[in-house]
């Protein structure tokens, strides 16, 4: 099983910068693809940006050029870098990674971190 756990929400300007953190247990954390997505209120939950375990990376277009992925296995963490943030980036933001295991899919997703954009 992996378990997510994510930090490094909180208030910032539009402009402004920080950096998500999903820290991952469990044996298959390093051998799987990782993504970010965020849900804002009354809105459906969006794919942000993926990486793979081999360190591909991809962008939905509305970060692509502002936002970083990144992964550290020997810390089984993956991060987002936010630079040049909007306040239409404000939304809770939630790992996720995605287990082949036996012919199904598991699906396993951390609490959420929240992200504040202040015009």
């Amino acid at each position: 099983q992996v378990q997510l756990v994510e930090s490094g929400g909180g208030l910032v300007q539009a402009g402004g910068s920080l950096r998500l953190s999903c820290e991952g247990s469990g044996r298959t954390f390093s051998s799987n693809a990782v993504d970010w997505y965020r849900q804002a209120p009354g809105k459906e939950r969006e794919l942000v940006s993926g990486i793979t375990s081999g360190g591909l990376t991809n962008y939905a277009d509305f970060v692509r050029g502002r936002f970083t992925i990144s992964r550290d296995n020997a810390k089984n963490t993956v991060y987002l870098e936010m630079n040049n943030v909007r306040p239409e980036d404000t939304a809770v933001y939630y790992c996720h990674v995605a287990v082949p295991t036996w012919g199904r899919q598991y699906d396993y997703w951390g609490q959420g971190t929240q992200v504040t954009v202040s015009s």
